[in-house]
């Protein structure tokens, strides 16, 4: 397979890397510290904690978790499609 050049894989990855972190900004810092009042009155309770609370607890966690999944999909499939794949 050719390797493209390799400023187009670089603008790619930042491209999904600014994503990724996007997400995990508005998740960690909007629902878990700007939000939480409104989750805790207008979304449903997690077991026997407000909804706000558990996001600032562990939904940004959980969603970490799941950003680092995507973003090992994403960047295997990017290496693929620019050459960048090891040798088999």
């Amino acid at each position: 397979m050719k390797v493209d050049h390799p400023y187009a894989h670089r603008r790619a990855c930042l491209k999904i890397v600014f994503s990724l972190l996007t997400v995990w900004f508005a998740v960690s810092f909007g629902c878990g510290i700007l939000f939480r009042e409104w989750l805790d009155a207008n979304a449903p309770q997690v077991g026997n904690a407000p909804f706000g609370f558990w996001m600032a607890q562990q939904g940004s966690i959980l969603c970490f978790v799941l950003l680092l999944v995507i973003y090992a999909v994403l960047m295997n499939r990017l290496d693929a499609k620019h050459g960048y794949t090891e040798g088999k």
